[in-house]
């Protein structure tokens, strides 16, 4: 380890400034609630530990603007600011206009770039960000670890695996560093959080968790098993003696797990299931999972309700068979609906996906995804549009059609990005607004969100209910405000200016 071979050197000590920028996206902004940045919080973690002086910024909870971003910047006086972010590829406009400012009202500032987004476009971010001194590829803690050691004892950096930099004026990447295969190796730096009153599930304190890194699955849409490479997950007992700890010193009420799909392996999966059941910490947990993982797991899902989970969103994404064919992504009508059913009968809230955009969708496809969501009968719905990330298989299936939204920062999922070639883009929207509201104003919606038997599954659901709601309409009022914008551009175009 890196830490080893530095052993008998004087004790590292460099101030850094974690930032983590502000959101446009709807989720951020209209949730009315903010969880903690788990990516940096992992980043923190080891830095604290190899005796650096690291502080959180966390612009996206307070949604500061940018005078009070480089105000606080400036009086803090770090000599490195790392970055990072979950938004992808919609937060990277925010983060190249930040930089450009701060590096121009302090100079000396290294500034170090990391995430899903700048691991795959690094060069296009160094080609146009001269203000950016580093990026991080991948998983970051050791990798910013060694990085971060050789500016501080002034060691040339160009060996450092993982990392992307201007060289002689041109972006030069090293080669990828080797995966974390323990990924319990490094701790998450919680005490970062100090300061910030993180919520979720309707005010209950909150964060974010992963049990596992990466997905075993190929959707082309997805790019998890990218970025990731390999499925790995932490130690049962190690990750419930951590939620222990963050219920009894911080507070934390509900759990909320990052992870594309936990249950990869079914043994590991059920041991912490039953280590943290027999702790009784009376948690709120909320996650995504597979459909077949649920019916696979069926005769243990009483502990999936003990441990506390009170929903989970199942990856099904459309009803379309031809569709699920064209992304790869594997599962049966049956199997969804059986999950369904199994997760209701342990009073375990689901929620269904629909993304429209993969195909060329007609009048008839919308009604039919109806349909089968109505025979479906999930608890809670989310409606999404397709999104072509650069780096994903799916982007080189679309890459030649046009799109219809040139702003970045709205590459959010809940914005249009794809043009039709059979139905406008007013037209689209009408008919994902009218799955909405009849799905969750349904007989059977309504009767679970007034007369469940179980009080907490009626708040949660009436939480869930009146962000809906909200969201509903800023999405139309967004869509309008757009409209007098809205051009088309080939994708591969977009990428190119």
């Amino acid at each position: 380890m890196f830490r080893e071979r530095l052993s008998g050197i004087r004790p590292i000590s460099m101030k850094i400034l974690i930032l983590n920028p502000p959101h446009l996206s709807i989720g951020s902004r209209l949730a009315g609630e903010h969880l903690p940045p788990l990516g940096l919080l992992s980043i923190g973690g080891p830095l604290i530990d190899a005796g650096h002086e690291v502080q959180l910024y966390d612009a996206d909870y307070y949604n500061s603007d940018v005078n009070t971003i480089f105000k606080f910047v400036n009086s803090y006086k770090p000599e490195i600011l790392l970055i990072g972010h979950s938004g992808s590829t919609s937060a990277q406009p925010i983060i190249n206009f930040l930089t450009k400012e701060i590096k121009h009202q302090n100079n000396k500032i290294l500034i170090i770039l990391g995430g899903v987004f700048p691991t795959f476009h690094w060069k296009e971010i160094l080609s146009s960000n001269t203000q950016i001194d580093y990026i991080v590829k991948g998983e970051g803690e050791h990798i910013v670890l060694e990085l971060i050691g050789c500016i501080d004892r002034k060691i040339p950096t160009e060996n450092v695996l993982g990392i992307a930099f201007t060289k002689n004026g041109i972006p030069f990447s090293n080669q990828d560093a080797p995966l974390i295969e323990d990924i319990d190796q490094y701790r998450i730096g919680w005490e970062l959080m100090n300061g910030y009153n993180y919520t979720y599930w309707g005010k209950k304190k909150a964060v974010v968790i992963q049990f596992s890194r990466g997905c075993p699955y190929p959707c082309t849409y997805c790019g998890q098993s990218i970025f990731w490479k390999k499925w790995r997950h932490r130690n049962p007992q190690k990750l419930v003696d951590e939620i222990e700890m963050l219920h009894y010193k911080y507070g934390i009420e509900v759990i909320n797990f990052a992870d594309e799909n936990p249950s990869s392996v079914p043994k590991a999966w059920r041991t912490f299931l039953e280590i943290l059941s027999s702790k009784n910490l009376n948690l709120i947990l909320v996650g995504s999972i597979r459909s077949d993982n649920v019916v696979r797991d069926k005769d243990f899902l009483h502990l999936y309700k003990k441990a506390g989970f009170e929903r989970l969103l199942l990856g099904i994404e459309n009803y379309s068979e031809e569709t699920l064919k064209l992304i790869k992504k594997s599962g049966s009508k049956s199997k969804d609906m059986e999950a369904i059913q199994l997760l209701r009968k342990h009073d375990i809230l689901s929620m269904a996906t629909l993304v429209v955009g993969f195909g060329e969708e007609k009048t008839s496809d919308y009604f039919y995804n109806l349909k089968q969501l109505l025979q479906y009968d999930p608890d809670q719905i989310q409606l999404l549009y397709a999104t072509p990330h650069h780096w994903t298989p799916y982007f080189d299936e679309v890459k030649n059609k046009k799109i219809i939204n040139l702003d970045q920062t709205q590459w959010d999922y809940k914005h249009q990005i794809l043009e039709s070639n059979h139905l406008k883009s007013i037209t689209i929207l009408i008919y994902v607004k009218l799955i909405e509201v009849i799905m969750q104003t349904r007989p059977k919606a309504l009767i679970r969100l007034f007369f469940h038997k179980d009080k907490r599954l009626r708040k949660a659901m009436k939480w869930y209910s009146n962000i809906g709601k909200r969201v509903w309409f800023f999405e139309i009022y967004s869509y309008l405000k757009n409209l007098k914008n809205e051009k088309r551009k080939p994708l591969l175009d977009f990428w190119k200016s």
